[in-house]
């Protein structure tokens, strides 16, 4: 049965993602596309820490305290950034 699926369903997932992969696999022979692709390798090794890329001290500052304005304002007591961490308790149902 998986089979079946696989041998039926993997050809159209290839065919489908064929035009999006083929521009991408292949070397950029404009001069503008090749920059554009450069750049945009550079703002990846750039941005590998979750940090703000190229922030100057006066924006670290205000990011900060945009940050500490939400955190004071939502009454948020950890880092207002994250997920909020839910917990359900079960409930008791009675018979």
């Amino acid at each position: 049965m998986l089979t079946q699926r696989l041998t039926i369903n993997v050809p159209k997932v290839i065919k489908r993602n064929i035009g999006i992969l083929a521009p991408a696999l292949q070397k950029a022979t404009d001069p503008i596309q090749q920059l554009f692709i450069d750049k945009i390798r550079e703002y990846t090794a750039k941005s590998s820490g979750g940090k703000l890329v190229d922030a100057t001290p006066e924006i670290e500052k205000e990011r900060q305290s945009e940050l500490d304005r939400i955190r004071k304002q939502y009454n948020i007591q950890g880092d207002p950034k994250e997920f909020p961490k839910l917990k359900f308790a079960a409930v008791v149902v009675e018979k």
